[in-house]
């Protein structure tokens, strides 16, 4: 960025948001960060000089007063990062509407309402929007549709932004992280090693196994890029989706047991030389 801009990211208390507000400040921009909990913000603020505003963002009102406030004390607002998440695992079958209902809230419609209360002081200042959406918005993975379809909704809601206003002067990109090494996924972590025996650690090797660079992104790194598409060097870059996952959405699943560097073991549920697919039909294995 060539000269100190008014950027605000939601979600900004932990993970990629804290980072981003990290790279941003060091960089001499002026940063607010908000969220729902006051003790997260309140040590990022003191800690880089970030003005923190505790906001719902699911609340039209509290996004108005938040929105107001941030312009009021930077006399604008040149950057938007709309990072703020939440997730209930759980496919379709299994969520109940009350946890999807509050994904889309937060992950969706607190997005929209964010980015259209900010976008008339974005236009006015030429400025970009950064959504932090996932790579669970490229690929389905499995137990993961609700939490899949606001990320991906993210994304769209993202790129008709850019479609709409970049004849205004406005940028609006996307970035896709993978595994990241954040508060909300050492959560997840703990969790998913607990049932198999592993430390967070582990479970983090495990989850990445078959991800090209074989480890997580660290948060500062996912920040970089969002940094990057918030600056004056990305000034051509608009409406993009951006992986930042270490290739993972570039693999192709089918290949993978070709892979020389992966061992695959199939479990009994597998076994495809037993049994009838999914359409009925003999398997295709080996016939007794």
């Amino acid at each position: 960025m060539n000269r100190p801009r008014a950027i605000l990211i939601t979600g900004g208390g932990t993970g990629i948001g804290a980072a981003t507000a990290r790279i941003l400040a060091a960089a001499g921009h002026s940063v607010a960060i908000c969220g729902r909990r006051a003790g997260p913000l309140r040590a990022v603020a003191a800690e880089v000089g970030a003005l923190d505003l505790v906001c719902d963002i699911a609340d039209a009102h509290q996004v108005d007063r938040m929105i107001g406030s941030v312009t009021d004390v930077f006399g604008g607002l040149d950057g938007l990062v709309l990072n703020a998440g939440i997730m209930a695992p759980g496919g379709v079958a299994e969520l109940t509407p009350e946890d999807f209902t509050t994904m889309v809230s937060v992950n969706l419609t607190g997005a929209f309402l964010v980015a259209r209360e900010a976008l008339p002081h974005l236009i006015a200042r030429h400025g970009a929007i950064v959504s932090v959406a996932s790579v669970a918005a490229l690929r389905a993975s499995s137990e993961m549709g609700g939490y899949a379809a606001t990320k991906a909704g993210l994304a769209m809601l993202t790129q008709s932004l850019a479609v709409d206003h970049a004849h205004q002067g406005l940028r609006a990109n996307v970035v896709c992280p993978g595994w990241t090494v954040t508060e909300m996924a050492d959560e997840e972590m703990a969790a998913f090693g607990r049932e198999r025996g592993l430390d967070v650690a582990a479970a983090y090797r495990l989850v990445t196994a078959l991800v090209p660079q074989r480890r997580p992104a660290h948060a500062d790194e996912v920040a970089a890029v969002i940094s990057w598409l918030l600056s004056d060097a990305a000034s051509y870059v608009n409406g993009a989706v951006i992986p930042v996952d270490g290739s993972s959405a570039a693999v192709d699943a089918g290949t993978v047991p070709f892979d020389p560097r992966v061992s695959l073991n199939l479990s009994h549920g597998h076994d495809l030389g037993q049994g009838r697919d999914d359409r009925g039909h003999d398997g295709v294995g080996p016939r007794r």
